[in-house]
């Protein structure tokens, strides 16, 4: 008897994890592989911040709380919400989750009713579509192309993509491959469609929204309308902009109704996020904000030189992106060549396979973010392994035939 559910045999691995597992297993091994794969911050978490976790469990905060997160830490997300956006957010309408990722599951499984369609612009991460399925329904990926839209979604788009079972619009910026960011008149474009279909929710993936570079001003959707705050879920959280991947706290900002809605699906699955990470957010939120602006200042340098690098590699191009810590690259001047190990590049995934295997350089393929054709890379990583890295790829490149 196969005990393996339907419901999951039809979503596949994080494509993003399944290629860092692969390229940790190699280094495990003794091959000289540097990742560029994971989307993960290099740098420690910053020492105010493991402070306030260190004293959490000194002074026995290491028990449960309420599954939404301590009134402490959703009352520093509506604060830091409203000064960053100027937006007027309270602490019921704030609740935490053991990372961004659980605020999205939680969203569509609490609301998603078999058949429903949500929109996904693409280029866009990995887990969108595959949590939309898992939920019972229906991703409608709509594809943004480098040279007509820029990687991002136009309201002519968005207008023709609605139909009476849209339940859900997902928009990331600064977006996750492509590290490009909406403007605020382009967000505004966008809410204009929105408000003409008051059946459509939206869920704003702000995850990068601090990594911002060249004075770039990053907006989140309720900012630019009021009006949709009453269906719309902002999710953020402290992994990316503070360091603090392990820590694992997301949070969600939405209506006191949806919100309990999510907490009543989380209180049957993992319950509360971890108290002392919970404690080391209310600090990472409230406390002094410099370390997150000396990590811009790095990212900045590190995307420079990344993305004048692979525009100087033949075969390659890539866009300069506004925020994030990706780099989404076009690799469809390599195609239909073959490596000097006798790959043959028929799509992104024998590229970066092949990338891996003979230079030791771990990237994601496009098509595992929906768009073929592209592969990404994360410059969260040193300066000197960067410069390596782009000397392995541009020797990869040369060495096609």
């Amino acid at each position: 008897m196969d005990i393996i559910s339907d419901r999951l045999k039809k979503i596949q691995p994080s494509q993003t994890l399944v290629i860092s597992a692969k390229a940790r297993e190699m280094k495990a091994k003794g091959r000289d592989i540097i990742s560029l794969s994971a989307g993960e911050p290099d740098f420690n978490t910053p020492e105010n911040i493991s402070q306030a976790g260190i004293t959490a469990i000194q002074t026995g905060q290491t028990r449960y709380t309420d599954v939404g997160g301590t009134a402490q830490v959703r009352k520093a997300i509506a604060n830091r919400l409203n000064k960053d956006y100027d937006l007027d957010y309270t602490a019921d309408e704030i609740a935490v989750s053991s990372g961004g990722k659980q605020v999205i599951f939680n969203a569509m499984m609490a609301s998603i009713n078999p058949g429903d369609e949500v929109i996904i612009p693409a280029p866009c991460w990995v887990s969108y579509p595959d949590i939309v399925t898992l939920a019972g329904g229906k991703p409608v990926v709509l594809d943004c192309d480098e040279k007509t839209t820029g990687f991002k979604l136009q309201p002519e788009q968005l207008r023709e993509a609605i139909t009476e079972k849209t339940k859900w619009l997902i928009i990331n910026s600064p977006c996750n491959p492509t590290g490009v960011a909406y403007s605020r008149e382009e967000l505004r474009a966008l809410c204009d469609v929105l408000l003409d279909n008051p059946h459509v929710w939206v869920l704003t993936d702000d995850i990068y929204a601090k990594l911002v570079y060249d004075g770039f001003v990053a907006c989140t959707m309720v900012q630019v309308e009021p009006k949709l705050k009453d269906r719309t879920v902002t999710m953020n959280g402290v992994s990316k902009a503070y360091s603090m991947t392990g820590w694992r706290i997301g949070y969600a900002a939405a209506p006191v109704s949806f919100i309990k809605a999510m907490m009543k699906l989380q209180g049957q699955s993992t319950t509360n996020a971890c108290s002392i990470s919970q404690s080391a957010t209310v600090e990472a939120l409230s406390g002094p904000q410099e370390s997150v602006d000396e990590m811009i200042g790095t990212y900045q340098k590190r995307r420079d030189l990344v993305w004048e690098e692979l525009n100087d590699i033949p075969g390659l191009s890539c866009i300069k992106p506004e925020g994030a810590f990706y780099l989404f690259a076009s690799m469809q001047g390599c195609l239909n060549k073959t490596s000097q190990s006798g790959i043959k590049i028929v799509n992104d995934e024998a590229f970066v396979t092949a990338l891996l295997e003979e230079q030791g350089v771990a990237a994601v393929h496009g098509a595992a973010f929906m768009m073929e054709g592209y592969f990404r890379i994360s410059y969260a990583t040193s300066t000197e392994l960067l410069k390596e890295a782009c000397i392995r790829i541009k020797q990869f490149c040369m060495n096609l035939q």
